[in-house]
């Protein structure tokens, strides 16, 4: 059984040699190709009957960019997998790639066996970023976490803790020796410096940031 692959890269090159290494191998089926996510986009509206496997996209193209359209493919097609490879590891991209759940990130300067490496991971279900990709973005999340370790106050790290650990509000209010309406002033507080909506995401910031492992 072959699987079908879709490419989309605005450097020519890059895309011919992508193309030469898929047709070397005999499980993979190079369905189509183009320089922009909107002919992609086009391709897969106009053919909902075709299984595709997996698209490997470029972020920086014109119509269309990578980041659209593995939205796209996410949205429309769940069951289809998706690769970025780029030449940039921009970590906010890879962040938000990461949240629209990308299946896999790989640098153009891999080597050709990596690429197959990538591939065939991600095609049997698991996820790949290739190691200056996850360095990368691991040095993002620490400092993202530091800076917001050092935004918040200690009052307001206690108030986090307990809310993770499901005290009530008149609860954490009793702990720490403070009325109820400031602990819910201390949780709007939270909410908006960490930029979630709802108990659950202050709770698995606390867990990010370390808070509960003591």
């Amino acid at each position: 059984m072959k699987h079908n692959i879709i490419l989309a890269d605005d450097h020519k090159l890059f895309l011919e040699g992508l193309i030469q290494l898929l047709n070397k191998e005999e499980t993979l089926h190079l369905l189509y190709y183009a320089q922009n996510g909107k002919l992609v986009m086009n391709y897969l509206k106009a053919h909902p009957e075709l299984d595709v496997d997996l698209v490997i996209t470029d972020i920086a193209m014109p119509d269309a960019d990578g980041i659209m359209l593995n939205n796209f493919i996410k949205e429309t097609r769940p069951a289809t997998k998706t690769m970025v490879v780029s030449m940039h590891t921009d970590t906010n991209m890879v962040d938000t790639l990461v949240q629209n759940d990308v299946d896999g990130y790989l640098s153009k300067n891999a080597a050709a066996d990596e690429f197959l490496e990538a591939i065939q991971t991600i095609l049997k279900g698991e996820k790949y970023f290739s190691e200056s990709v996850k360095q990368a973005y691991m040095n993002s999340v620490f400092r993202k976490e530091k800076d917001t370790m050092e935004m918040l106050s200690t009052r307001e790290k206690e108030v986090l803790k307990l809310i993770a650990q499901e005290y009530t509000t008149q609860e954490i209010a009793d702990k720490l020796f403070l009325s109820k309406h400031t602990i819910e002033s201390y949780r709007k507080t939270l909410l908006s410096k960490l930029k979630v909506r709802n108990l659950a995401g202050l709770t698995r910031y606390a867990i990010r940031l370390g808070l509960l492992e003591d």
